[in-house]
């Protein structure tokens, strides 16, 4: 069925679609203009509601509020949201305020969004004057630092149309089988957490056969703690367009997609400047190969993170997780071949394919960046990373250090942290819980924290304060996913509802939490899930059992919580 939906979806093309006409309604839509839209796509009114309701901005309780209140994990711990909440249902009534999870201002905390403008900190001071001025802007700051001798991701762009001149260069110089090599041997590998070599991804995506391919930039960068794809499309959107114009060059694609999350309107708003400034370049495109740019507005659903989820709410469907394979490289978008990659990874494709023009020795046949991007890390983790740091830190702010970095290095470059920590969660809610003690043993890439039994994810870093329950913790990272679940397997939908619901049993002294049953339900959700939502929840539950025994084991039936889970 979904795959007959999405061909039905391609003949409206990409600038016209359910999903969009949904998005940029005003208001939610009567069930008149549901079946007027139904019958305009040649789909069943099911379909357009069951897509409008699954969204938190577009249909429901949480949609059309005048404010919206963070609920993501860093704003819980810094303990600053019921005093914003209060203030701000105070100016606009309590029932036009909504939660959101989570807005990208994890530096600062404090978050919160009037008529699609975001704020924190400080603002709530001048709320009076943001409810009638929104457009007032915001007094947020943070760090920017990079360790690099030569940044990467962190890099000025000060003349665009040089800096785009660099494609000209390539496709002049090199052949597409050479510039695909060049991405294999830089070692570079998708950012967004799962870690996936992105030659090997652009290649597939060559070789399969269709008339129509697109590159997709997920850009719906959900995970509590992490703002570093933020960063990335509102200071350097150029960075990220480059690396999509290479791959669509490399892959035949013709269209680039970029999936941002309404959550993040002044990406939105960079983002569309910078493709209107792209529009005036001149770029060496030739009769049988052009590219353009557009902007998708996800509308509030964590899921669409996940690339198939994603692909299917771009066609207008409910987005669900779809089963693999076919993998996107073979049917994607439209059911046409699809390259989906994170914003940090195509942000490093420019610095992998470009010369160091201090130096004088140049390789004819390779560009300089390709090594000097694979020297960077411990072999299997190449190039940089942006590291997230939240306000538990005396400088919070975007990091970008080379993999390979101690995870301690990089604490102490942010000066420490700014309040007493127990643990920090790194990499988003289906990241590890990381006890203060394992720091040292950690480094930032993908190896060391599996090797640790951790997850480096988006490298998202939220301190949990020693005055944070555990317990409370956990509620909330089961609570997040079963809210978040696309409730297409059961592993998920179900397991996640009951794990939130053994624990506030057990908070409210209700009932214990029966260890072996936990146990269970983690194994259930780990192996039976079909994403990483419901398969990756399990590690920090996991983890704040085995390190943080102590403080569990009061809400345990068997008295324990030390045993190390499964």
């Amino acid at each position: 069925m979904s795959k007959n939906l999405s061909q039905l979806a391609r003949r409206k093309g990409i600038e016209h679609t359910l999903f969009q006409e949904l998005v940029l309604s005003e208001q939610q839509k009567s069930p008149k203009e549901k079946e007027k839209l139904a019958k305009e796509f040649l789909v069943g009114e099911a379909v357009v509601s069951g897509t409008a309701s699954f969204y938190d901005f577009i249909e429901g309780e949480n949609a059309d509020k005048k404010a919206y209140v963070c609920n993501g994990s860093s704003c819980l711990c810094a303990g600053t949201q019921e005093n914003i909440k209060q203030n701000l249902s105070e100016k606009f009534g309590e029932n036009n305020v909504g939660h959101v999870t989570c807005l990208g201002r994890c530096a600062q905390n404090a978050a919160f969004q009037i008529a699609g403008k975001n704020f924190s900190a400080n603002d709530i001071d001048n709320l009076a004057s943001l409810a009638e001025e929104p457009d007032t802007k915001s007094n947020e700051y943070y760090e920017v630092a990079c360790t690099l001798e030569q940044p990467i991701l962190t890099a000025e762009i000060n003349d665009v149309a040089q800096y785009y001149q660099l494609f000209n260069e390539l496709v002049k110089k090199f052949s597409v089988d050479d510039l695909l090599t060049f991405v294999s041997d830089s070692g570079l590998r998708g950012r967004g957490g799962a870690g996936f070599p992105t030659g090997f991804k652009w290649r597939s995506c060559l070789e399969a056969q269709g008339d129509e391919k697109y590159i997709v930039c997920n850009a719906d960068e959900g995970d509590a703690g992490a703002y570093s794809d933020r960063y990335l499309l509102e200071q350097r959107p150029h960075a990220v367009m480059f690396g999509m114009l290479m791959s669509g060059y490399l892959t035949g694609a013709k269209t680039g997609i970029l999936y941002i999350r309404d959550e993040y309107p002044d990406a939105i708003i960079n983002t569309e400047k910078a493709i209107a400034e792209f529009n005036q370049l001149s770029i060496a495109f030739t009769d049988n190969w052009q590219f353009t740019f557009k902007i998708v507005r996800g509308a509030g659903a964590y899921i669409c993170g996940e690339e198939t989820a994603l692909l299917r709410s771009i066609e207008g469907q409910r987005p669900v997780v779809s089963v693999r394979p076919p993998f996107p490289t073979q049917s994607g978008l439209f059911g046409c071949p699809t390259v989906v990659n994170n914003v940090e990874t195509f942000g490093s494709i420019h610095f992998i394919l470009s010369d160091d023009l201090s130096k004088t020795d140049k390789n004819e046949h390779e560009p300089s960046g390709v090594t000097r991007y694979s020297v960077l890390g411990n072999g299997k983790s190449t190039g940089s990373k942006l590291i997230s740091l939240d306000s538990a830190f005396n400088k919070p702010g975007i990091y970008e250090v080379a993999m390979g970095t101690p995870l301690a290095d990089v604490i102490s470059l942010a000066g420490g942290f700014s309040k007493e920590i127990k643990a920090l969660h790194i990499g988003g809610p289906l990241g590890g819980v990381v006890p203060i003690s394992a720091i040292e043993k950690l480094t930032v890439d993908f190896e060391s924290f599996a090797q640790e039994g951790f997850l480096l994810g988006h490298a998202s870093i939220i301190g949990i304060p020693e005055s944070f329950s555990m317990i409370d913790y956990m509620a909330h990272l089961f609570e997040f996913t079963a809210a978040e679940s696309c409730g297409k397997c059961y592993p998920c939908q179900i397991g996640s509802t009951r794990g939130h619901e053994m624990v506030e049993n057990a908070i409210s002294g209700k009932q214990a939490i029966d260890e072996s049953l936990l146990n269970d339900l983690l194994e259930t959700m780990q192996l039976g899930s079909l994403c990483a939502l419901g398969g990756g929840v399990p590690l920090p539950i996991q983890n704040i059992l085995q390190y943080f025994g102590d403080e569990i084991s009061p809400f345990i039936a068997s008295g324990t919580a030390k045993q190390e889970a499964k």
